[in-house]
């Protein structure tokens, strides 16, 4: 979606200078592996986790902290969605030094906020207090997700960041963190940590993982992590600046592409189509490679076509696609995910 790289490849070249191939890991499922794999050729097939069900961020995390727990305790994760945009790539690589100079620490988590520049209801929040060591500040709260009012309140604040979704600890504090928070997930996933390089690693990740609870990171550890009071939780943000875009939905795509690429047409329209006639129609995302497309009348819509479906949604339900992927999964038709 963002130039002639896959966004995963772009992720882990950007990372390069701090970590090479033989330290990367990707936790990804079945069907993406193989892709994968191809894509990032110098990372060690091994490193490439399938995971036999998805099961959000917290087993996902969860395990990379075992898995590495296991050879190199003190060693520094770091966690990086492969949707991010960058902008900044060397003011972003001295943001990760200095956050993990400051997670060597002991039982410390950090996590890069983003300064909010709209009410978005998509992303959850960082609330900070006090100032920290350097520039980070102490995390007061976690919030996930908040309705328009809230999230209008956050930008009101000013203390209020958006979570990145990029986090620094080291495998120790996050395995940790696992066996304190999640005392049920934590012996499934040690279990399969240590069936890790054996014969018996695929049948126990298939056994044991669907049992874990598909739960985020964010629900499971950050939170209850973050009530125990901001100067007890050892949880910090940075707050960072370096062109960050999340294009985890049509909506921020949609942002990222008017702003910086496609730039629309007078109307606030995005298309990427074989041809396109607007009429009366405004602020609209519209995907559709292999067709003309005649749009009329209508307003803040995502229009997306692909091979063998068609998605139709308001721009402000956009981040609500994740439900349609539950529905299709629950009724099995994966053939469309």
């Amino acid at each position: 979606m963002d130039g002639d790289r896959s966004m995963l490849q772009q992720t882990v070249e950007r990372l390069a200078p701090l970590a090479g191939p033989g330290h990367i890991w990707v936790i990804t499922n079945e069907l993406l592996a193989g892709e994968i794999s191809a894509q990032l050729a110098g990372v060690p097939r091994g490193q490439i986790v399938e995971e036999p069900v998805g099961r959000n961020t917290a087993p996902a995390c969860g395990l990379a902290a075992f898995l590495i727990e296991k050879s190199n305790p003190d060693s520094i994760i770091g966690v990086f969605p492969s949707d991010h945009v960058i902008g900044d790539e060397p003011r972003f690589l001295k943001m990760i030094e200095r956050g993990i100079a400051l997670a060597t620490q002991e039982d410390v988590m950090v996590v890069l906020g983003i300064e909010p520049t709209r009410a978005e209801t998509g992303y959850g929040y960082i609330e900070t207090g006090d100032d920290g060591p350097g520039d980070a500040l102490h995390v007061r709260r976690f919030t996930e997700k908040p309705n328009r009012n809230r999230a209008e309140a956050f930008l009101e604040s000013g203390n209020y960041y958006w979570n990145s979704g990029m986090f620094l600890w080291s495998a120790r504090t996050l395995a940790n963190a696992v066996r304190e928070h999640l005392p049920e997930m934590a012996p499934l996933l040690e279990e399969i940590a240590a069936a890790f390089g054996t014969s018996r690693f695929h049948d126990v990740f298939a056994e044991l993982y669907p049992k874990c609870e598909n739960i985020s990171v964010d629900y499971a550890i950050l939170e209850p992590r973050s009530a125990k009071g901001e100067h007890f939780s050892n949880l910090f943000c940075l707050p960072a600046e370096f062109g960050w875009n999340d294009l985890g939905s049509w909506e921020s795509l949609y942002d990222y592409q008017l702003e910086t690429r496609l730039h629309g047409d007078e109307d606030g329209n995005v298309c990427e189509t074989a041809g396109t006639i607007t009429l009366e129609a405004t602020d609209n995302y519209i995907y559709s490679p292999k067709k003309f497309v005649a749009v009329i009348g209508v307003q803040d819509l995502v229009i997306v076509e692909t091979d063998d479906a068609l998605l139709i949604t308001h721009r402000k339900h956009s981040q609500d696609v994740g439900k349609i992927v539950q529905e299709l999964a629950g009724s099995g038709r994966t053939e469309l995910i």
